[in-house]
C-alpha cells in the first residue's frame, strides 16, 4: 500500500510540474468553494526541472563572432581569411559545447495530507511558500480554483 501511495505521490508529482500554474498568492482568482480542513502530514518535496536554454544559438553566434574576431588578427591576404574561418567555427564550437542547451532548476513543494470536516482525506501537492509553513493539527482552508486546481492557506 505504501509503495502504490509513493507511486500516486510521484506521478502527481509528475504531473504537477507538468500542469503548474505559477500564480502569486496575492494574486485575485476566480474561487469555485472553500472547504476547512485540519492538516495530517506534510512531506517536503524537492525536483530537479530541466528548463530549455532558449538563448543557446544567440551564444553559438557570439562565440563565432569573437571567434572570428580574433582569427581575423592573424596573417595576410587569404591567409587571414583562413585564420578568421577556423576562429569563427573553433569559437562557435566552444561556446556550443560549453554552454549545455538546458538549465536545471530546483523545485520545492510540500505535500499535505488534509482532512476535511466531512471526512474526506485529499493529498494537496503546491509550491512551498516560506511565509506559509504547515504541521500536522494546523487548522487550514482548500481554495477550489475555477481552474480545477486547489490550494492550502492557513485557516484565518
Amino acid at each position: 500500500m505504501r509503495v502504490i501511495r509513493g507511486l500516486l505521490a510521484l506521478m502527481l508529482l509528475g504531473a504537477s510540474l507538468a500542469h503548474a500554474q505559477v500564480y502569486n498568492r496575492n494574486q485575485a482568482v476566480p474561487v469555485q468553494r472553500v472547504d476547512y480542513a485540519t492538516v495530517e502530514s506534510v512531506r517536503q518535496v524537492e525536483q530537479q526541472e530541466l528548463i530549455e536554454d532558449r538563448n543557446r544559438g544567440w551564444k553559438t553566434f557570439g562565440g563565432a563572432l569573437i571567434g572570428g574576431l580574433i582569427g581575423n588578427q592573424f596573417g595576410d591576404g587569404s591567409g587571414r581569411d583562413v585564420a578568421t574561418v577556423v576562429g569563427a567555427l573553433l569559437g562557435a564550437n566552444l561556446a556550443h559545447n560549453r554552454n549545455p542547451g538546458y538549465q536545471v532548476r530546483q523545485v520545492r513543494l510540500v505535500e499535505l495530507i488534509v482532512v476535511t470536516e466531512s471526512g474526506e482525506r485529499l493529498m494537496v501537492l503546491q509550491d512551498r511558500d516560506p511565509s506559509m509553513l504547515f504541521a500536522p493539527g494546523d487548522e487550514v482552508r482548500l481554495v477550489f480554483l475555477s481552474s480545477d486546481n486547489v490550494r492550502v492557506d492557513k485557516a484565518m
